[in-house]
C-alpha cells in the first residue's frame, strides 16, 4: 500500500483555529470504552448465549469481577450511571443476597473453579451499603471464588456519605484502591447539579482511607458542568492537589437528556459551550502537569509512581467500561443490575432495571438483556482504537497484520484520516498514526474513522 508522510506544525494554535477545529470535528462520538460500543448491543445475546460463553471462558488465569451497586443518597443531575436514591437497609441487604445468587448462577455455567485477580465495586455509591453488608458481600465472594491471587479491591465512593465505620470495614476487607467523587467544589456549581459536598468531607475521606491501608486514591472531577468556569476548575484543582491523590480523573460532562431524563433538570442555558469546555480541559491539563501529574490518555492523570503511569510508560495501558485501567484479565464478570461482562467471545449486559434483574435472578436465570459477539474484525478494530485512546499512536499496518488481516482490508481509512493530518490533529509517518497534542481532545473523532459501525448521534455526547 502507499506510504503516507504528512507533517504538521507544533506552534500553539490561535483561538480562531481552535474555534474552526471545534466547528468541524466536535461531532457525536463514542467514548470507546469498548468496541463494538454499547450502542451495538442487541437482544441476540441473552442468558443462554452468555451461559455458553461462560462454559468456555478462559478462567485458567485470574479473572476480574465487577459488582454494580445501584444506590445513592441523592440523585446528582449530571449522573449518567444506573442508580437511584435509596436508604432502606432491607432493600440493600436483599440486593446483596441476589448478587451472591447471581454469582452462583455464573459459576454453575462455568463449571469449574474461578480465580479472581481484581474486584471492583461500582455504582451508584457502593458505600451506601451498610458496613456489615459490605463485609457479608465480600465473605460471600470469598466463599465462592478463589481470592488467593486477588491483588486489587477497588470501590467508587461518595465522600459525603462515607462514615468512619464504613472505612474501618473497608480496611477489614482489604480495600486497596478507592475513587472519590468530587466533580467541582464551587457551591454555585454544586447547587446547579444537586451535589452539595464540602472539601473537609473529602479530606476526611482521603485521610481515613489511607489510615485503613488504601494505597491508591483517585479523585473524580468534571468540566463542562452548568455555571462552571475555568476559575472554578483551577480553584478545585488547587484544593484537591494538596491532598496528593495518586490519580485524578477529569471527565467532560456528557449532556444526554434524551437518554438520562433527570439531566433535564439542568438548565441548558447554564452549560458552557464547546469552546469554553475546551479551554476548561486545557487549563486543567496544564495545571496538573505543572504540579507533577502525568497525563494519561484522554482524561486521566497520575503521579509518576502510580501503576497507571507505569502501565502507560510500558505501553500496557488498557481501556474498559470503567475507563482507563491496568487490568489485563481476558475475562470480566459483571454482577448486578446493568453490569457489563466481557469474554473473548463478546460482551454481555445485565438487565438495566433493578426490578427486572431481581426477578430473573430469583427465577434462577442469568439476568442478561443484551450484548454483542465479537468477530475477528471487531477484535482488530478494537485493538487499533484502544491503542489510539491509550497511547495516542498506533502502527496501523503492524497491528492489522498481527491480527491476521491484510492492511488493505481497512478500506479508505487513510483518505478519511488525511483531513485530520492536514489540520494538525494527527501525524502520519509511513503507516504509523500519532495524535498530536493539538489533536488529543479530538481523539474520539479520530477513532471514529476506524469504526466499522454506524455511530448513532442520539447515543453519544459530543467529542468536546
Amino acid at each position: 500500500m502507499l506510504s503516507h508522510s504528512l507533517s504538521v506544525t507544533s506552534a500553539a494554535p490561535s483561538p480562531e483555529i481552535v474555534r474552526d477545529l471545534i466547528a468541524r470535528y466536535d461531532a457525536h462520538a463514542p467514548r470507546y470504552t469498548s468496541y463494538p460500543t454499547a450502542a451495538q448491543f442487541t437482544a441476540e445475546v441473552d442468558g443462554t448465549r452468555w451461559g455458553q460463553w461462560l462454559s468456555t471462558a478462559p478462567v485458567e488465569t485470574p479473572i476480574s469481577l465487577y459488582l454494580h451497586i445501584p444506590f445513592c443518597k441523592r440523585l446528582c443531575w449530571y449522573c449518567g450511571c444506573n442508580t437511584r436514591a435509596m436508604n432502606r437497609v432491607a432493600v440493600m441487604s436483599s440486593y446483596v443476597d441476589l448478587l451472591l445468587a447471581e454469582a452462583d448462577l455464573v459459576l454453575a455455567h462455568v463449571g469449574r473453579g474461578v480465580r479472581v485477580g481484581s474486584i471492583h465495586l461500582g455504582g451508584g455509591t457502593p458505600n451506601m451499603l451498610p458496613p456489615e453488608e459490605l463485609e457479608r458481600l465480600m465473605a460471600g465472594l470469598a466463599g465462592r471464588f478463589d481470592l488467593s491471587d486477588c491483588y486489587d479491591i477497588a470501590a467508587e465512593l461518595d465522600p459525603e456519605v462515607l462514615t468512619d465505620d464504613w472505612m474501618r470495614a473497608a480496611g477489614r476487607i482489604g480495600l486497596s484502591r478507592a475513587s472519590l467523587g468530587v466533580q467541582d467544589l464551587s457551591p454555585r456549581v454544586q447547587a446547579a447539579v444537586n451535589r452539595p459536598e464540602s472539601f473537609e468531607s473529602i479530606r476526611h475521606a482521603v485521610e481515613g482511607l489511607r489510615a485503613q491501608g488504601v494505597t491508591s486514591l483517585n479523585l473524580d472531577l468534571m468540566y463542562g458542568l452548568p455555571l462552571q468556569t475555568e476559575i472554578n476548575v483551577v480553584t478545585t484543582l488547587g484544593q484537591i492537589t494538596d491532598l496528593k491523590p495518586d490519580r485524578i480523573a477529569l471527565f467532560g460532562y456528557a449532556h444526554v437528556p434524551w437518554m438520562k431524563p433527570h439531566q433535564k433538570l439542568i438548565r441548558t442555558e447554564d452549560l458552557p459551550d464547546s469552546g469554553a469546555r475546551f479551554l476548561q480541559s486545557q487549563v486543567a491539563t496544564r495545571y496538573l502537569q505543572a504540579k507533577g501529574w502525568t497525563a494519561i490518555g484522554l482524561d486521566h492523570f497520575a503521579l509518576p509512581h502510580d501503576s497507571m503511569a507505569a502501565a502507560q510508560r510500558a505501553g500496557r495501558l488498557r481501556r474498559n467500561f470503567q475507563g482507563y485501567t491496568t487490568d489485563t484479565a481476558p475475562t470480566l464478570i459483571g454482577l448486578g443490575a446493568s453490569a457489563i461482562s466481557r469474554t473473548p467471545q463478546g460482551f454481555s449486559q445485565n438487565l438495566v432495571q433493578e426490578r427486572e434483574w431481581r426477578q430473573a435472578v430469583q427465577k434462577g436465570q442469568l439476568p442478561v438483556a443484551r450484548g454483542v459477539g465479537l468477530t475477528d474484525q471487531d477484535v482488530l478494530i478494537g485493538a487499533l482504537i484502544e491503542r489510539l485512546m491509550c497511547d495516542f499512536a498506533v502502527d496501523v499496518d503492524a497491528c492489522t497484520r498481527l491480527h491476521g488481516f491484510d492492511p488493505d482490508s481497512l478500506g479508505d481509512v487513510w483518505s478519511r484520516l488525511e483531513p485530520f493530518a492536514a489540520d494538525g490533529l494527527i501525524r502520519i509517518e509511513g503507516t504509523r498514526v500519532t495524535v498530536t497534542p493539538l489533536g488529543r481532545p479530538f481523539v474520539r473523532a479520530v477513532c471514529a474513522v476506524f469504526d466499522a459501525h454506524t455511530v448513532p448521534a442520539d447515543r453519544h455526547a459530543r467529542v468536546i
